[in-house]
């Protein structure tokens, strides 16, 4: 699960501002813009990539599965009730 976010962290921002940057191109009529934005948007998604990373190593691994079963259980008692 948290391969997927790793890529969407990174491919999002790179595509959308791809996007941008080629409309822009295409609107004012030069090719300058599609490459800016590009850039723009891998150091975007390099900076999500980055937080995603540190929040997830600095919560240790036996807090994050105590998290998980919490929510678990807490999901449990609600399906019951």
């Amino acid at each position: 699960m948290m391969i997927t976010q790793f890529g969407v962290n990174m491919l999002v921002p790179i595509f959308l501002c791809s996007f941008i940057g080629m409309f822009l191109d295409r609107k004012l009529g030069t090719n300058v813009w599609m490459v800016a934005f590009f850039f723009v948007g891998a150091l975007a998604g390099f900076t999500n990539v980055f937080r995603f990373a540190r929040r997830i190593y600095e919560t240790p691994a036996r807090t994050r599965r105590r998290s998980t079963q919490k929510k678990e259980e807490m999901e449990e008692n609600e399906k019951k009730d």
